[in-house]
């Protein structure tokens, strides 16, 4: 009938190669064949890559990437250093990089491509809709497109709903997010998908002022005076709630005297891939 046949059509021109991709690089690629082998050196990238159903593709990953936990098991091939060898020797069809690649490690990337390795550098993404688009850039990379737009659409749905839950809330706590602590704090400021995350459930980010990930000494955040603080550094740094709580000059903060610290999964709301809902 009518509907099957437009659906049989727009599967195949949703996987129809070659395909032209603009990257993170501002240039236009083009893969002439669907990829049958994947290298990702990113976990976001990797999260992305096994949503869309590539797992069986993908022949390395980063030192990084453990979701799901099959990625954990396949080959490593570094992280912002590359492993130029291991690479090479996997000779992927496709290798995933990310902006800090395409910025450092030029001469590398050129390598690649003259061994035949298409490579897409994905961009960063700095909130929902930015993540939204690297979705999109992999799966049109790799013939997926149908189910990034499964992904996606599901994403939205899960944000609506959090969203309406949050709109009840009148009464914003003020909420410190710390994304590594002392002597370097840095913090998730305006123009992040963390700070998104906050609006998104009618929080107040006492970061907003500024811009991107940013430091602020303690001072600062003392006299904004928290309600919450947020820590995301859980997984290399033990106990980190009761490392707050130990600070002397943070006694009087809300979020300390009242016990709101709160470590929470660093890797659900630090990568901006399908399980940013989650976070």
């Amino acid at each position: 009938d009518d509907s099957n046949q437009k659906k049989e059509v727009s599967e195949s021109t949703s996987t129809a190669f070659p395909v032209e991709v603009r990257d993170g690089s501002g240039e236009s690629i083009k893969i002439e064949e669907k990829p049958d082998t994947i290298v990702s050196l990113l976990p976001s990238n990797t999260e992305t890559a096994y949503a869309l159903g590539l797992g069986e593709k993908i022949i390395g990953v980063s030192d990084y990437c453990n979701f799901p936990t099959e990625a954990a098991d396949k080959p490593k091939v570094g992280g912002l250093e590359i492993n130029i060898e291991k690479v090479l020797e996997l000779n992927p069809d496709l290798l995933l990089l990310s902006a800090s690649h395409f910025n450092n490690a030029k001469d590398t990337i050129k390598q690649f491509q003259t061994a035949g390795i298409d490579v897409i550098i994905v961009p960063d993404a700095n909130s929902f809709d930015g993540a939204y688009g690297t979705i999109e850039l992999i799966a049109k990379a790799t013939g997926t497109s149908d189910k990034a737009d499964e992904i996606i659409s599901d994403m939205k749905k899960e944000v609506a709903e959090i969203k309406e839950k949050a709109s009840a809330i009148k009464d914003k706590k003020k909420v410190w997010i710390e994304v590594s602590s002392s002597p370097d704090i840095y913090t998730a400021a305006n123009g992040t998908y963390i700070a998104e995350m906050l609006d998104n459930i009618q929080a107040a980010n006492i970061s907003a002022d500024q811009e991107g990930w940013v430091t602020m000494n303690e001072e600062q955040v003392i006299d904004r005076n928290p309600d919450v603080i947020l820590t995301t550094y859980g997984y290399y740094i033990e106990n980190p709630e009761e490392k707050v709580y130990g600070r002397k000059a943070w006694s009087e903060v809300p979020a300390v005297q009242n016990k709101q610290v709160y470590d929470v999964d660093n890797d659900t709301v630090s990568r901006p891939g399908p399980r940013l809902t989650e976070g």
